[in-house]
Protein backbone atom coordinates (compact mmCIF):
# COMPACT_ATOMS: atom_id res chain seq x y z
CA UNK A 1 0.00 0.00 0.00
CA UNK A 2 1.40 3.75 -0.85
CA UNK A 3 1.82 6.35 1.73
CA UNK A 4 -1.04 7.84 -0.18
CA UNK A 5 -3.59 5.65 -0.14
CA UNK A 6 -2.94 4.83 3.69
CA UNK A 7 -3.17 8.45 4.87
CA UNK A 8 -6.80 8.57 3.04
CA UNK A 9 -7.75 5.26 4.20
CA UNK A 10 -6.99 6.43 7.71
CA UNK A 11 -8.10 10.13 7.19
CA UNK A 12 -11.52 9.11 6.07
CA UNK A 13 -12.83 6.14 7.19
CA UNK A 14 -15.46 7.80 8.83
CA UNK A 15 -18.19 5.38 8.04
CA UNK A 16 -18.86 1.44 6.96
CA UNK A 17 -19.55 2.58 3.46
CA UNK A 18 -16.29 4.92 3.11
CA UNK A 19 -14.04 2.42 4.08
CA UNK A 20 -15.26 -0.26 1.92
CA UNK A 21 -15.02 2.36 -0.73
CA UNK A 22 -11.57 3.24 0.29
CA UNK A 23 -10.70 -0.68 0.62
CA UNK A 24 -11.73 -1.03 -3.07
CA UNK A 25 -9.43 1.80 -3.99
CA UNK A 26 -6.73 0.36 -1.58
CA UNK A 27 -7.13 -3.26 -3.58
CA UNK A 28 -6.71 -1.60 -7.06
CA UNK A 29 -3.78 0.52 -6.17
CA UNK A 30 -2.30 3.33 -8.06
CA UNK A 31 -1.69 3.18 -11.90
CA UNK A 32 2.15 2.32 -12.78
CA UNK A 33 4.01 3.58 -16.17
CA UNK A 34 2.19 0.56 -17.61
CA UNK A 35 -0.90 1.68 -17.66
CA UNK A 36 -1.66 3.02 -21.44
CA UNK A 37 -3.54 5.66 -19.34
CA UNK A 38 -0.68 7.07 -17.08
CA UNK A 39 2.38 5.93 -18.96
CA UNK A 40 3.33 10.19 -19.77
CA UNK A 41 2.32 10.94 -16.17
CA UNK A 42 4.30 9.08 -13.12
CA UNK A 43 2.98 9.13 -9.92
CA UNK A 44 5.90 7.92 -7.77
CA UNK A 45 6.14 11.04 -5.76
CA UNK A 46 3.09 12.08 -5.07
CA UNK A 47 2.14 8.06 -3.84
CA UNK A 48 4.70 8.76 -0.74
CA UNK A 49 3.40 11.68 0.51
CA UNK A 50 0.62 11.60 3.42
CA UNK A 51 -2.86 13.69 3.41
CA UNK A 52 -5.59 14.56 6.14
CA UNK A 53 -8.68 15.12 5.72
CA UNK A 54 -9.73 19.07 5.56
CA UNK A 55 -11.36 20.58 8.95
CA UNK A 56 -15.15 20.62 8.66
CA UNK A 57 -15.44 24.66 9.55
CA UNK A 58 -14.79 27.44 7.43
CA UNK A 59 -10.75 28.52 7.13
CA UNK A 60 -10.75 32.28 7.11
CA UNK A 61 -9.33 34.03 4.19
CA UNK A 62 -7.19 37.32 4.56
CA UNK A 63 -8.47 40.74 2.99
CA UNK A 64 -6.45 40.31 -0.36
CA UNK A 65 -8.67 37.16 -1.38
CA UNK A 66 -11.56 39.02 0.11
CA UNK A 67 -11.25 41.21 -2.59
CA UNK A 68 -10.07 39.13 -5.33
CA UNK A 69 -13.37 37.04 -4.66
CA UNK A 70 -15.30 40.32 -4.75
CA UNK A 71 -14.10 41.59 -7.72
CA UNK A 72 -15.80 38.26 -9.50
CA UNK A 73 -19.39 38.97 -10.51
CA UNK A 74 -22.56 37.71 -8.88
CA UNK A 75 -24.15 35.04 -9.01
CA UNK A 76 -21.29 33.20 -7.58
CA UNK A 77 -20.59 30.54 -4.98
CA UNK A 78 -17.69 30.24 -2.98
CA UNK A 79 -15.87 27.14 -1.36
CA UNK A 80 -12.45 27.68 0.48
CA UNK A 81 -10.73 23.89 1.46
CA UNK A 82 -14.14 22.05 0.95
CA UNK A 83 -15.84 24.04 2.88
CA UNK A 84 -19.08 26.44 1.37
CA UNK A 85 -18.36 30.23 2.00
CA UNK A 86 -21.46 31.77 2.58
CA UNK A 87 -20.16 35.26 3.28
CA UNK A 88 -18.46 35.47 0.46
CA UNK A 89 -20.94 33.88 -2.05
CA UNK A 90 -23.55 35.77 -3.26
CA UNK A 91 -26.85 34.04 -4.19
CA UNK A 92 -29.54 36.19 -4.21
CA UNK A 93 -32.16 37.31 -6.43
CA UNK A 94 -31.12 34.04 -8.62
CA UNK A 95 -32.82 33.89 -11.88
CA UNK A 96 -36.37 31.70 -11.87
CA UNK A 97 -35.43 28.04 -12.42
CA UNK A 98 -32.27 28.30 -11.56
CA UNK A 99 -31.19 25.93 -7.79
CA UNK A 100 -27.91 26.54 -6.65
CA UNK A 101 -27.06 24.53 -3.46
CA UNK A 102 -23.34 23.36 -1.70
CA UNK A 103 -24.00 19.72 -2.14
CA UNK A 104 -23.53 18.05 1.66
CA UNK A 105 -22.65 14.35 0.91
CA UNK A 106 -23.73 12.80 4.31
CA UNK A 107 -22.12 9.55 2.61
CA UNK A 108 -20.29 8.35 -0.02
CA UNK A 109 -23.19 7.97 -3.38
CA UNK A 110 -22.04 4.77 -4.15
CA UNK A 111 -20.68 4.67 -7.98
CA UNK A 112 -20.07 1.64 -10.03
CA UNK A 113 -18.40 3.38 -13.14
CA UNK A 114 -14.66 3.24 -11.72
CA UNK A 115 -13.73 0.13 -11.35
CA UNK A 116 -10.76 0.27 -13.41
CA UNK A 117 -6.55 1.08 -11.81
CA UNK A 118 -6.84 3.93 -14.53
CA UNK A 119 -9.75 5.66 -12.48
CA UNK A 120 -8.49 5.83 -9.20
CA UNK A 121 -9.02 9.10 -8.18
CA UNK A 122 -12.62 9.09 -9.60
CA UNK A 123 -13.27 6.32 -7.18
CA UNK A 124 -11.48 7.82 -4.50
CA UNK A 125 -13.57 10.73 -4.67
CA UNK A 126 -16.61 8.47 -4.60
CA UNK A 127 -15.26 7.62 -1.44
CA UNK A 128 -14.26 10.50 0.34
CA UNK A 129 -16.46 13.81 -1.27
CA UNK A 130 -18.35 15.21 1.53
CA UNK A 131 -19.08 18.70 -0.44
CA UNK A 132 -19.81 20.18 -4.06
CA UNK A 133 -21.94 22.04 -6.55
CA UNK A 134 -25.31 21.31 -7.51
CA UNK A 135 -26.75 23.76 -10.16
CA UNK A 136 -29.98 22.65 -11.78
CA UNK A 137 -31.49 25.05 -14.38
CA UNK A 138 -35.40 23.68 -14.81
CA UNK A 139 -36.43 25.51 -17.59
CA UNK A 140 -35.31 28.14 -20.69
CA UNK A 141 -34.73 31.13 -20.27
CA UNK A 142 -33.40 32.56 -23.06
CA UNK A 143 -30.86 34.34 -22.67
CA UNK A 144 -27.89 32.04 -20.92
CA UNK A 145 -27.78 33.17 -17.01
CA UNK A 146 -24.31 33.21 -15.83
CA UNK A 147 -22.45 31.82 -12.42
CA UNK A 148 -19.24 31.80 -11.46
CA UNK A 149 -18.05 28.77 -9.23
CA UNK A 150 -14.57 29.74 -6.78
CA UNK A 151 -12.74 27.25 -5.45
CA UNK A 152 -10.53 28.34 -2.67
CA UNK A 153 -7.26 27.00 -1.21
CA UNK A 154 -5.47 28.08 1.40
CA UNK A 155 -2.17 26.41 3.44
CA UNK A 156 -3.74 25.09 7.08
CA UNK A 157 -0.45 24.33 8.74
CA UNK A 158 -1.53 20.23 7.34
CA UNK A 159 -1.30 18.84 3.25
CA UNK A 160 -5.17 17.82 3.11
CA UNK A 161 -7.01 16.30 0.48
CA UNK A 162 -10.08 17.47 -0.52
CA UNK A 163 -13.01 16.14 -2.50
CA UNK A 164 -15.86 18.13 -4.04
CA UNK A 165 -18.48 16.25 -5.87
CA UNK A 166 -20.66 18.35 -8.49
CA UNK A 167 -23.67 17.76 -10.76
CA UNK A 168 -24.77 20.35 -13.30
CA UNK A 169 -28.27 19.11 -15.11
CA UNK A 170 -30.03 21.82 -17.76
CA UNK A 171 -33.21 21.12 -18.14
CA UNK A 172 -35.04 21.62 -21.99
CA UNK A 173 -33.61 23.99 -23.98
CA UNK A 174 -31.76 26.09 -20.65
CA UNK A 175 -29.07 27.87 -20.98
CA UNK A 176 -26.34 28.53 -18.74
CA UNK A 177 -22.76 30.11 -18.47
CA UNK A 178 -20.75 28.72 -15.83
CA UNK A 179 -16.84 29.80 -15.02
CA UNK A 180 -15.03 28.02 -12.29
CA UNK A 181 -12.06 29.70 -10.58
CA UNK A 182 -9.61 27.93 -8.78
CA UNK A 183 -7.10 30.03 -7.06
CA UNK A 184 -4.80 29.85 -4.12
CA UNK A 185 -4.50 32.29 -1.09
CA UNK A 186 -1.10 31.02 -0.02
CA UNK A 187 1.61 28.61 -0.69
CA UNK A 188 0.22 24.51 -0.02
CA UNK A 189 0.86 21.19 -1.67
CA UNK A 190 -3.16 20.20 -1.17
CA UNK A 191 -4.41 17.96 -3.44
CA UNK A 192 -7.65 18.42 -4.88
CA UNK A 193 -10.13 15.52 -6.27
CA UNK A 194 -13.26 16.95 -8.85
CA UNK A 195 -15.61 14.92 -10.05
CA UNK A 196 -18.30 16.63 -12.21
CA UNK A 197 -21.07 14.94 -13.52
CA UNK A 198 -23.20 16.60 -16.46
CA UNK A 199 -26.31 16.29 -18.17
CA UNK A 200 -27.62 18.46 -20.64
CA UNK A 201 -31.37 17.80 -21.78
CA UNK A 202 -32.99 18.23 -25.38
CA UNK A 203 -31.56 21.87 -26.83
CA UNK A 204 -29.97 22.51 -23.56
CA UNK A 205 -26.60 24.74 -24.07
CA UNK A 206 -23.84 24.70 -21.71
CA UNK A 207 -20.88 26.87 -21.93
CA UNK A 208 -18.02 26.06 -19.15
CA UNK A 209 -14.55 28.04 -18.45
CA UNK A 210 -12.22 26.50 -16.03
CA UNK A 211 -9.66 28.74 -14.92
CA UNK A 212 -6.94 27.23 -12.89
CA UNK A 213 -4.70 29.11 -10.95
CA UNK A 214 -4.08 26.90 -8.34
CA UNK A 215 -0.34 27.45 -6.13
CA UNK A 216 2.46 25.72 -7.74
CA UNK A 217 2.81 22.83 -4.93
CA UNK A 218 -0.43 21.79 -5.34
CA UNK A 219 -1.85 18.78 -7.06
CA UNK A 220 -5.32 18.69 -9.09
CA UNK A 221 -7.33 15.85 -10.28
CA UNK A 222 -10.81 16.30 -12.39
CA UNK A 223 -12.96 13.92 -13.83
CA UNK A 224 -15.63 15.35 -15.78
CA UNK A 225 -18.40 13.15 -17.49
CA UNK A 226 -21.34 14.69 -19.51
CA UNK A 227 -23.98 13.37 -21.39
CA UNK A 228 -25.66 15.26 -24.24
CA UNK A 229 -28.63 14.56 -25.36
CA UNK A 230 -30.44 15.79 -29.08
CA UNK A 231 -29.66 19.25 -30.05
CA UNK A 232 -27.62 19.69 -26.84
CA UNK A 233 -24.68 22.13 -26.96
CA UNK A 234 -21.47 21.82 -25.09
CA UNK A 235 -18.62 25.11 -24.91
CA UNK A 236 -15.91 24.27 -22.86
CA UNK A 237 -12.63 26.27 -22.26
CA UNK A 238 -9.56 24.98 -19.88
CA UNK A 239 -6.75 27.41 -18.96
CA UNK A 240 -4.42 24.99 -17.17
CA UNK A 241 -2.26 27.95 -15.92
CA UNK A 242 -1.55 26.21 -12.11
CA UNK A 243 -0.75 23.94 -9.86
CA UNK A 244 2.68 21.49 -9.55
CA UNK A 245 0.41 18.45 -10.92
CA UNK A 246 -2.92 18.77 -13.18
CA UNK A 247 -4.72 15.85 -14.59
CA UNK A 248 -8.03 16.19 -16.05
CA UNK A 249 -10.15 13.22 -17.60
CA UNK A 250 -13.09 14.71 -19.82
CA UNK A 251 -15.65 12.01 -21.10
CA UNK A 252 -18.55 13.32 -23.00
CA UNK A 253 -20.98 11.23 -24.85
CA UNK A 254 -23.51 12.85 -27.47
CA UNK A 255 -26.35 10.49 -27.20
CA UNK A 256 -28.86 12.54 -28.98
CA UNK A 257 -29.14 13.20 -32.22
CA UNK A 258 -27.28 16.61 -33.47
CA UNK A 259 -25.94 17.01 -30.73
CA UNK A 260 -22.54 18.92 -30.46
CA UNK A 261 -19.53 20.01 -28.31
CA UNK A 262 -17.12 22.15 -28.76
CA UNK A 263 -14.07 21.81 -26.41
CA UNK A 264 -10.81 23.95 -26.21
CA UNK A 265 -8.27 24.42 -24.03
CA UNK A 266 -4.41 26.05 -23.22
CA UNK A 267 -1.87 24.02 -21.21
CA UNK A 268 0.62 26.32 -19.63
CA UNK A 269 3.49 24.14 -18.14
CA UNK A 270 6.20 26.99 -17.30
CA UNK A 271 8.67 25.68 -14.52
CA UNK A 272 8.25 22.22 -13.26
CA UNK A 273 4.63 22.02 -13.86
CA UNK A 274 3.09 18.87 -14.89
CA UNK A 275 -0.32 19.15 -16.68
CA UNK A 276 -2.10 15.71 -18.33
CA UNK A 277 -5.31 16.42 -20.30
CA UNK A 278 -7.25 13.77 -21.98
CA UNK A 279 -10.26 13.95 -24.12
CA UNK A 280 -12.38 11.17 -25.01
CA UNK A 281 -15.66 11.80 -27.07
CA UNK A 282 -17.87 9.48 -27.59
CA UNK A 283 -20.26 9.70 -30.65
CA UNK A 284 -23.33 7.27 -30.44
CA UNK A 285 -26.40 9.37 -32.18
CA UNK A 286 -26.54 10.31 -35.89
CA UNK A 287 -25.78 14.46 -36.92
CA UNK A 288 -23.51 15.03 -34.01
CA UNK A 289 -20.02 17.07 -33.94
CA UNK A 290 -17.17 17.48 -32.07
CA UNK A 291 -14.69 20.22 -32.28
CA UNK A 292 -11.67 20.40 -30.53
CA UNK A 293 -8.79 22.76 -30.41
CA UNK A 294 -5.85 22.85 -27.96
CA UNK A 295 -2.92 24.71 -28.10
CA UNK A 296 0.50 23.56 -25.93
CA UNK A 297 3.26 25.44 -23.95
CA UNK A 298 5.79 23.67 -22.08
CA UNK A 299 8.67 26.01 -21.15
CA UNK A 300 11.76 25.58 -18.55
CA UNK A 301 11.50 22.14 -17.11
CA UNK A 302 8.00 21.86 -17.74
CA UNK A 303 5.97 19.07 -19.43
CA UNK A 304 2.55 19.15 -20.90
CA UNK A 305 0.86 15.48 -21.73
CA UNK A 306 -2.47 15.31 -24.10
CA UNK A 307 -4.71 12.55 -25.05
CA UNK A 308 -7.26 13.22 -27.73
CA UNK A 309 -9.81 10.73 -28.65
CA UNK A 310 -12.71 10.70 -30.79
CA UNK A 311 -14.20 7.46 -31.19
CA UNK A 312 -17.25 7.29 -33.62
CA UNK A 313 -19.42 4.65 -32.87
CA UNK A 314 -21.41 2.29 -35.78
CA UNK A 315 -24.71 4.06 -36.54
CA UNK A 316 -23.81 7.36 -35.67
CA UNK A 317 -23.45 8.57 -39.70
CA UNK A 318 -23.20 12.17 -40.31
CA UNK A 319 -20.87 12.83 -37.59
CA UNK A 320 -18.07 15.57 -37.83
CA UNK A 321 -15.37 15.49 -35.66
CA UNK A 322 -12.37 17.80 -35.71
CA UNK A 323 -9.18 17.82 -33.32
CA UNK A 324 -6.41 19.94 -33.72
CA UNK A 325 -3.60 19.85 -31.23
CA UNK A 326 -0.66 21.91 -31.76
CA UNK A 327 2.19 22.65 -28.81
CA UNK A 328 5.23 24.98 -28.67
CA UNK A 329 8.28 23.52 -26.87
CA UNK A 330 10.26 27.12 -25.34
CA UNK A 331 13.45 25.46 -23.75
CA UNK A 332 15.45 22.72 -24.47
CA UNK A 333 14.60 21.09 -21.13
CA UNK A 334 11.15 21.16 -21.70
CA UNK A 335 8.52 18.53 -22.88
CA UNK A 336 5.29 17.75 -25.00
CA UNK A 337 3.49 14.33 -25.42
CA UNK A 338 0.62 14.23 -27.94
CA UNK A 339 -1.25 11.63 -28.70
CA UNK A 340 -4.43 12.01 -31.04
CA UNK A 341 -6.59 9.00 -31.77
CA UNK A 342 -9.67 8.38 -34.05
CA UNK A 343 -11.98 5.73 -34.02
CA UNK A 344 -14.61 5.19 -37.05
CA UNK A 345 -16.78 2.57 -36.83
CA UNK A 346 -19.53 4.78 -38.97
CA UNK A 347 -20.87 5.63 -42.57
CA UNK A 348 -20.69 9.59 -44.32
CA UNK A 349 -18.18 11.06 -41.54
CA UNK A 350 -16.15 14.35 -42.02
CA UNK A 351 -13.33 13.59 -39.54
CA UNK A 352 -9.93 15.31 -39.45
CA UNK A 353 -7.30 15.47 -36.19
CA UNK A 354 -3.44 16.25 -35.87
CA UNK A 355 -1.16 17.05 -33.50
CA UNK A 356 2.58 18.77 -33.48
CA UNK A 357 5.11 19.90 -31.59
CA UNK A 358 7.50 22.53 -32.51
CA UNK A 359 9.44 25.39 -31.50
CA UNK A 360 8.24 29.50 -32.33
CA UNK A 361 7.87 29.63 -36.43
CA UNK A 362 11.27 31.41 -37.37
CA UNK A 363 9.45 33.13 -40.53
CA UNK A 364 6.97 35.17 -38.19
CA UNK A 365 9.38 35.87 -35.70
CA UNK A 366 11.84 37.57 -38.64
CA UNK A 367 8.85 39.34 -39.90
CA UNK A 368 8.27 41.10 -36.89
CA UNK A 369 12.18 41.73 -35.62
CA UNK A 370 12.27 43.74 -39.17
CA UNK A 371 10.01 46.01 -38.32
CA UNK A 372 11.64 47.05 -35.35
CA UNK A 373 10.01 44.79 -32.60
CA UNK A 374 12.51 43.40 -30.34
CA UNK A 375 12.98 39.95 -29.76
CA UNK A 376 11.36 39.23 -26.37
CA UNK A 377 8.12 41.47 -27.06
CA UNK A 378 7.85 39.52 -30.45
CA UNK A 379 7.94 35.84 -29.14
CA UNK A 380 5.43 36.93 -26.58
CA UNK A 381 2.87 38.39 -29.45
CA UNK A 382 3.67 34.84 -30.53
CA UNK A 383 2.82 33.04 -28.02
CA UNK A 384 -0.26 35.09 -27.01
CA UNK A 385 -1.73 34.65 -30.19
CA UNK A 386 -1.15 31.15 -30.20
CA UNK A 387 -2.82 30.43 -26.79
CA UNK A 388 -5.43 32.96 -26.64
CA UNK A 389 -6.75 31.51 -30.41
CA UNK A 390 -8.40 28.82 -28.07
CA UNK A 391 -10.80 31.23 -26.45
CA UNK A 392 -12.71 31.83 -29.22
CA UNK A 393 -14.76 28.61 -28.27
CA UNK A 394 -16.97 30.99 -25.92
CA UNK A 395 -18.34 33.18 -28.79
CA UNK A 396 -19.13 35.70 -26.37
CA UNK A 397 -17.19 38.85 -26.29
CA UNK A 398 -18.17 39.41 -22.36
CA UNK A 399 -17.23 35.92 -21.84
CA UNK A 400 -13.62 36.17 -23.19
CA UNK A 401 -13.08 39.33 -21.82
CA UNK A 402 -13.33 37.91 -18.28
CA UNK A 403 -11.12 34.98 -18.63
CA UNK A 404 -8.63 36.88 -21.19
CA UNK A 405 -6.91 38.46 -18.18
CA UNK A 406 -5.96 35.58 -16.59
CA UNK A 407 -4.31 33.76 -19.92
CA UNK A 408 -2.40 36.87 -20.83
CA UNK A 409 -0.87 37.54 -16.85
CA UNK A 410 -0.02 34.04 -16.95
CA UNK A 411 1.78 34.27 -20.64
CA UNK A 412 3.36 37.68 -19.21
CA UNK A 413 5.29 35.33 -16.74
CA UNK A 414 6.13 32.75 -18.76
CA UNK A 415 9.70 33.38 -19.99
CA UNK A 416 10.37 32.49 -23.91
CA UNK A 417 13.76 31.18 -23.95
CA UNK A 418 14.23 29.86 -27.29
Amino acid sequence: MTALLESLQTAFAGSAQSRQALDEAVAIGLPGPRSEQWKYTSLRALSARHFAAPASTLATINADTRKTIAAIPAPRIVFVNGVFDPENSALTNLPAGLNIQSNNVKAPVEDSRFAAAHEIFAKLNTAIASKGLQIELSKATGDPIRLHAVFVSLNSGHDLAIAYRHNIVLGENAKLDLIEHHISQDAHQHLSNHLCDIALHDGAELTHARIQQDDAGASQFLRTEAALQTHATYRRLDLELGAHLSRHDLQISLLGDGANVHANGSLIASGRRHIDTRLDIRHIAKNTSCHLLWRGLANERGRAVFHGGILIEKGADGTTAHLSNKNLLLSDNAEIDTQPVLVIHADEVTASHGATVGRLDAGHLFYLRARGIPEAQAKAMLTNAFCKETLQVLANDELVGLVAPHLEKMLQSTEVQA
